[in-house]
């Protein structure tokens, strides 16, 4: 299978008053078409640095970002992006807020096929009937579904999701990830996930990168052998612990901690 996404020895630093920043270092990754990709790492090592340079919305201070065997020097208008806070224009119906990226990308297409685009979307991830609603209308949960809908509407080539169930309740966010694995049933899409939550990561990811503390660079790769099927019983399988334990030892790895040093010392 072709990589969709390659991160070539990219390397970035923001600059500040007390000088250059690093925020990654030489980080390497490739991810298949098709392909969904969890990202995990410590806390402010870089992970939303990187959708913003698979997105084209910024480029590395070396090495580069391929797309479909394209160097990306710009933004593209064939990547979605879903965040944690699924900002909707409240003057738009939930059906107008959809179809949005279909009126910047193909103006030219008819009103009709964009609401049948959108509509068959809604219908996907339960929000046929509210179609007419305003975003205020909507519980969070709903919203976000809106959301998904809005990033997949005109087919991009990469959905980057950036912590998008992180300010979710624990209920409504499995929900969502059964959600997300439907959907990608029906709509197939390679994907980049951004995630602190390392079930989610096993859960929706076919691939999860743990990267090292900053600057990081890619620290680990599991490659999660799971049915495609899966539902959420899935989690509670010894399979899927040991798979939680490698990525937590990874993370305290990455913090410069012993792993399960933390829990011996609670005995």
């Amino acid at each position: 299978m072709a990589n969709l996404i390659e991160i070539k020895g990219v390397t970035h630093a923001y600059r500040t008053k007390a000088g250059p920043l690093p925020v990654l270092s030489d980080l390497n990754l490739a991810i298949p078409e098709g392909e969904f990709a969890a990202v995990v790492g410590p806390s402010g090592c870089g992970k939303s640095t990187l959708t913003r340079l698979i997105a084209g919305l910024m480029r590395p201070d070396l090495g580069e970002v391929w797309l479909h065997g394209e160097p990306v020097r710009s933004p593209r208008k064939t990547v979605g992006m879903a965040f944690q806070n699924p900002v909707m224009l409240e003057w738009r119906t939930i059906l107008q807020n959809v179809i949005l990226p279909l009126e910047i990308v193909a103006p030219r297409m008819p009103q009709r096929q964009r609401e049948d685009r959108a509509m068959k979307l809604l219908d996907l991830v339960g929000l046929k009937g509210f179609e007419g609603k305003r975003p205020s209308e909507l519980s969070g949960g709903m919203r976000q579904r809106a959301s998904l809908c809005r990033a997949i509407v005109h087919k991009p080539e990469v959905l980057i999701m950036d912590e998008p169930f992180g300010a979710l309740d624990a209920f409504t966010r499995e929900d969502l990830w059964q959600t997300m694995r439907d959907l990608r049933a029906k709509e197939p899409f390679t994907c980049v996930l951004i995630t602190h939550d390392l079930r989610e990561s096993v859960f929706l990811g076919d691939q999860v990168f743990v990267l090292s503390g900053r600057p990081a660079t890619t620290q680990h790769v599991l490659d999660v052998d799971l049915p495609a099927d899966r539902t959420l019983d899935i989690l509670f399988t010894p399979q899927v612990a040991d798979m939680l334990h490698l990525l937590r030892d990874q993370i305290q790895i990455a913090q410069g901690r012993v792993p399960g040093a933390a829990a011996a010392g609670g005995h």
